[in-house]
């Protein structure tokens, strides 16, 4: 489905609720809010699934507009959503139901009955800020959060993502009058104290592998509880990787409560290692240069799946 066609599927609609996805980050949070501010405007009831995974940081854009407990939708719309493992515990109950996926990832399984894809776009607030603009005028409402959207996933306009889409869907956005020094200065340019001793000891214990172009850095349980860190405290740690010289290939390892390891997957714009086929070999996905996957084992176990899961890749990619 074109950005037109979900734009004139979203008019004829009405009483919508829309979903973010696990962990949420910036883009999901700033497509819900901006979506549901557009749809807002146009007279229609729309609310945003309360995430309860959500940080401080990133709830405060969809707070506005949160459903109430006993919402039943007509139409369900999710944002920045490629899975069905990527549904929260309380969005599951809608995963049959989703009739609208805006998304922007490869990996996207099209699971809805209509999917608005554009997997060239850098940020789904890219693709949700075209649609808003079908939908209407771009007020300062709609516009903030998207530019936060679009902001995060690009690590502030500097990823190998980026695009001159992306430049000239900012610069739109930042037309409309909003406080995007603010945005900036919130995410990029602000971090805790735990925040700073959390990248600390990932420097320290650092492993590289790959002949020294990859790189691993953990972060366990163990670590976060000694620091007293909040989830805030450790969103995208995972552009950390990326900053190591002469790497091209960033594993960042969080260990989740269960036990299994959240695997962040970094990779250069060279495209020596795609990121998404390393990550759909350990049950994930994502783009070429950033992807995800969950895996359990302890952490050494862990290590060695993902170095063969690059191997792999690398030879296929020769031969």
């Amino acid at each position: 489905m074109t950005v037109r066609e979900a734009a004139a599927l979203l008019r004829q609609k009405d009483n919508i609720l829309i979903l973010t996805h696990r962990r949420p980050d910036g883009d999901t949070m700033g497509c819900a809010a901006g979506l549901c501010a557009a749809l807002r405007q146009l007279g229609k009831r729309a609310w945003v699934l309360e995430n309860p995974e959500a940080t401080a940081l990133n709830s405060s854009y969809t707070a506005p507009y949160l459903a109430p407990a006993d919402a039943a939708p007509d139409f369900v719309v999710s944002v920045d959503i490629a899975a069905r493992q990527l549904f929260f515990p309380a969005a599951e109950k809608y995963l049959d139901r989703v009739d609208l996926a805006i998304d922007h990832h490869p990996s996207q399984e099209f699971f809805a009955r209509e999917t608005c894809l554009e997997a060239n776009r850098a940020a789904c607030g890219e693709i949700v800020y075209a649609i808003c603009r079908e939908l209407g005028e771009i007020t300062r409402e709609i516009a903030l959060p998207l530019y936060a959207a679009v902001a995060t996933d690009t690590g502030c306009f500097v990823y190998a993502n980026t695009t001159a889409n992306t430049h000239q869907v900012a610069a739109a956005l930042m037309e409309t009058g909003i406080d995007y020094f603010f945005v900036n200065k919130r995410h990029f340019r602000t971090k805790s104290r735990r925040r700073m001793k959390l990248e600390a000891d990932m420097v320290e214990h650092m492993e590289f592998f790959d002949q020294g172009r990859g790189v691993f850095m953990a972060v366990p349980l163990s670590l976060m509880e000694s620091l007293q860190a909040t989830e805030e405290d450790a969103e995208d740690l995972s552009s950390l990787a990326g900053l190591i010289e002469g790497t091209d290939c960033g594993a960042v390892l969080r260990q989740l409560p269960g036990g299994d390891w959240k695997l962040s997957l970094r990779t250069g714009a060279n495209g020596r290692v795609n990121a998404t086929q390393v990550c759909r070999k350990l049950g994930g996905g994502g783009h070429a240069m950033a992807a995800g996957a969950t895996i359990p084992g302890t952490l050494e176990e862990v290590k060695e799946k993902i170095r063969a899961a690059v191997a792999e890749t690398l030879a296929e990619s020769e031969g």
